[in-house]
């Protein structure tokens, strides 16, 4: 039998494992999404516990893992990481995912509790149910696969590295590497934690913006006094704040920060992502110049996600004496976070007005990533994607930020890194009503499953040499 006929027969036994391996798999899934692991202070943590405690069951379950533990680093939050060794040469691949989620934000804007998971239109429905439980899904839902359709002969080895506390910036993520180093360390790593352009089309995403999220207090007074007999004479708090925030952006709405321009990439096969997932209220444009991928992924942004100030509820006719907001910066592939962060100080102390006093603090930075598409695993994966979704894989760049996969490289240099999607544009991730498309769960699946099985009869040395399925 020729490699090529081999393959086919791999894909067809493997897709018929899959199917047969659905109900259980949305059981497991639904599971996880009840629980609400939210990694953001002021949540509580046990949920954190139990969550990576049953993900810790599940991949036991499998009989696949010389070790299966929840370990932390200092005061970190849980994650797992369950080792196989591989037999003779073979390689060793690292799937990763996070089993942490997002707060579900106001319970009013969802059509169905966010943490009680719910099947509408072919789509489950719950916080976490595409990130990244999702991705914790595709990999065990796929190992149970490649555990069946290669019973004696396994020799791939694995490592399952589901962390927690990556929606809360991974705080502890530098340090979790190195000491658990030998646990992790593996010739390709894969991470299921990005997203693919349509529910038919797959995607690599071969770059990633950067973060710098941090807390800007403005203050003008010592305390508050009253509007009426002071408005127009003390500057507030807020008028400070409106006026900084409004010098951060040009008449187009693009970053109006000087230094913070994007590197200008070529990504072949890139699509872009804005159409009609884009929630554009009636009469409102776009922002910014350039292409919608220019933009998007290889420009800066700046979001201002959260303020502390008083509610309209409860407001009264004061001068606010100091207000607080959150900041996302995003940053573009070819600048560091640390250069990102000097350019938003730097412009701060010139635009601030009134003499008004500032500070940042809670500063976390996430570097940017970028990937060399022409890899030598990067082609045997978009192989197997198409294989899995019927259909070619697009390499992507995307305007989030996953900060931790440039200390995965910085630690691991010899591995390769891929990085897959379970989210779709309807998918909402972060948002009220969440969602994840059954059919892409399943396309994820097979794919990752025909990956590791192809993987599985390789050599280290041929990874060098690997470009695509036969």
């Amino acid at each position: 039998m020729s490699q090529g006929e081999s393959s086919a027969r791999d894909v067809s036994g493997l897709r018929d494992l899959v199917v047969a391996g659905a109900p259980q798999i949305v059981a497991d899934l639904s599971g996880l999404i009840r629980i609400p692991s939210v990694s953001w202070d002021g949540f509580n943590h046990a949920h954190l516990d139990a969550s990576a405690a049953r993900v810790a069951e599940l991949f036991t379950a499998t009989g696949l893992f010389g070790t299966v533990g929840v370990y932390r680093h200092g005061e970190g939050a849980p994650a797992v990481i369950a080792r196989r060794e591989p037999v003779g040469n073979a390689p060793t691949v690292v799937l990763y995912a996070h089993h942490d989620v997002q707060p579900p934000g106001e319970e009013t804007q969802w059509d169905s509790p966010a943490f009680e998971p719910t099947v509408r239109d072919g789509r489950l429905y719950g916080r976490g149910s595409a990130d990244d439980k999702a991705g914790i899904a595709v990999h065990l839902a796929a190992l149970r696969a490649l555990a069946t359709h290669h019973a004696g002969d396994l020799r791939l080895g694995l490592v399952v590295f589901i962390e927690g506390e990556e929606e809360n910036g991974s705080p502890s993520f530098a340090g979790f590497l190195h000491e658990h180093r030998e646990l992790l360390r593996g010739e390709v790593i894969v991470v299921a934690d990005s997203d693919n352009p349509s529910t038919e089309i797959p995607a690599l995403t071969v770059s990633l913006r950067g973060n710098v999220t941090a807390t800007l207090r403005v203050r003008t007074l010592n305390h508050a006094v009253h509007s009426g007999m002071f408005g127009g004479v003390l500057p507030d708090a807020m008028m400070a704040f409106v006026a900084l925030a409004a010098s951060f952006y040009d008449a187009q709405g693009g970053v109006a920060i000087s230094g913070l321009e994007g590197v200008e990439q070529s990504t072949s096969g890139e699509a872009p992502k804005v159409g009609h997932e884009a929630p554009l209220a009636q009469g409102v444009s776009e922002v910014g110049r350039g292409s919608v991928p220019q933009r998007l992924w290889r420009s800066a942004a700046l979001t201002i996600t959260g303020m502390d100030i008083p509610s309209v509820a409860h407001a009264s006719n004061t001068l606010l004496p100091e207000v607080s907001a959150k900041l996302s910066l995003r940053v573009p592939p070819g600048m560091s976070a640390g250069s990102a962060l000097a350019l938003l100080k730097d412009h701060i102390t010139r635009q601030i007005r009134f003499g008004a006093t500032w500070e940042l603090h809670d500063v976390s930075l996430g570097e940017p990533f970028s990937l060399d598409p022409s890899g030598p695993v990067v082609g045997l994966a978009a192989t197997a994607l198409a294989k899995g979704f019927g259909a070619e894989a697009v390499y992507q760049g995307v305007g989030g930020s996953i900060p931790f996969i440039s200390q995965l490289a910085e630690v691991f240099p010899q591995a390769q890194i891929l990085v897959t999607g379970i989210e779709d544009p309807d998918t909402r991730a972060h948002s009220p009503n969440e969602s994840l498309d059954l059919r892409v769960l399943w396309r994820a699946i097979l794919s990752e499953a025909v990956l590791l099985s192809e993987l599985n009869r390789r050599e280290i040395s041929d990874l060098a040499e690997v470009r695509a399925l036969d």
